[in-house]
């Protein structure tokens, strides 16, 4: 639910309706750049869950989704001041409810990638769920990460989640996170890089990206475009980097990415989420027939 009013969000009395969380906003990512993807989550049985199946059919999204009799579909309202958005995210859903006999794991093994996120682990059995779903696939299936650390769902807990973010790096293949969400760690004492990723994405909002694969280091500057809502644009990027890896064909080598190959998979990725951004709400990339001519995706194209 995003607020229709830049004000504080107790006085907001308006709010539109759209679908989202973060892996869905980079599973329709993927399927809007050409890429076939699916969704494993869990969602309530009531009018919401409804909404968010149809929507992700709509958008070409595999949804390997449960229905669940307990928990109600989860929420979250976004409070837009200028066009930064904060979140606000509900406890006691239904994805928080993901059990290991939800999870698809022959299709997982099959799939080309899997992505996944830190919100996942901040309750049981989610958390036991994903963690040993991600190590049945360590190994056999590159592992995607975004850190996505929402504090909110952390309180007097900080000590574990930082635990569970050490777990997920040490088991991913490919980690993306905000340059807010870099340093906290640093402060914290998580080194992200003694982790070894093949590839590290570190998204610095209007200045771009950068992008570190072994000892090769690349920064890629971001377009310049007049933002209107920034909601999803770190699923933008995530969407259009892994898009960019799939479309060059550096996923089949992770392990010997050069310069210039990263520095043009980082270009398509801000462009796409330059774009994303000029748009309302977390499902914002543009379609890849939008970008065929674009110089970003001839060049990706061009590295295959």
């Amino acid at each position: 639910m995003i607020a229709l009013e830049d004000k504080p969000l107790a006085m907001v009395r308006k709010f539109e309706r759209h679908p989202g969380g973060a892996p869905a906003n980079v599973a329709v990512g993927l399927s809007r750049l050409g890429v076939e993807s699916g969704l494993v989550s869990k969602v309530g049985d009531d009018p919401f869950g409804d909404f968010l199946i149809s929507s992700l059919e709509r958008e070409g999204v595999k949804p390997m989704i449960e229905r669940d009799g307990k928990f109600h579909t989860g929420v979250v309202f976004v409070q837009l001041i200028g066009t930064k958005p904060e979140f606000i995210l509900y406890d006691g859903v239904a994805y928080f409810n993901l059990r290991e006999e939800d999870i698809p794991l022959n299709i997982l093994l099959d799939s080309e990638l899997v992505h996944f996120g830190t919100v996942m682990f901040a309750r049981e059995p989610s958390r036991s769920t994903v963690f040993k779903t991600l190590k049945t696939l360590r190994g056999k299936v590159p592992l995607s990460y975004d850190v996505n650390i929402r504090l909110d769902l952390w309180r007097g807990r900080e000590e574990e989640m930082l635990e569970d973010i050490e777990g997920g790096l040490k088991l991913a293949t490919i980690v993306k996170m905000g340059w807010e969400e870099y340093t906290y760690l640093r402060k914290k004492g998580v080194e992200v890089e003694t982790f070894e990723p093949s590839v590290l994405a570190v998204t610095l909002g209007s200045r771009g990206a950068v992008i570190i694969s072994g000892r090769t280091r690349v920064e890629v500057p971001a377009p310049k475009v007049n933002a209107v809502d920034t909601t999803g644009a770190g699923d933008a990027f995530m969407a259009a980097f892994l898009a960019g890896l799939h479309h060059s064909g550096a996923m089949e080598r992770l392990e010997e990415l050069d310069g210039e190959l990263l520095r043009r998979i980082g270009k398509f990725a801000n462009t796409v989420a330059a774009i994303s951004v000029t748009r309302r709400g977390a499902w914002s990339v543009p379609f890849l027939r939008e970008l065929m001519e674009s110089t970003e995706f001839k060049e990706l194209k061009g590295g295959h």
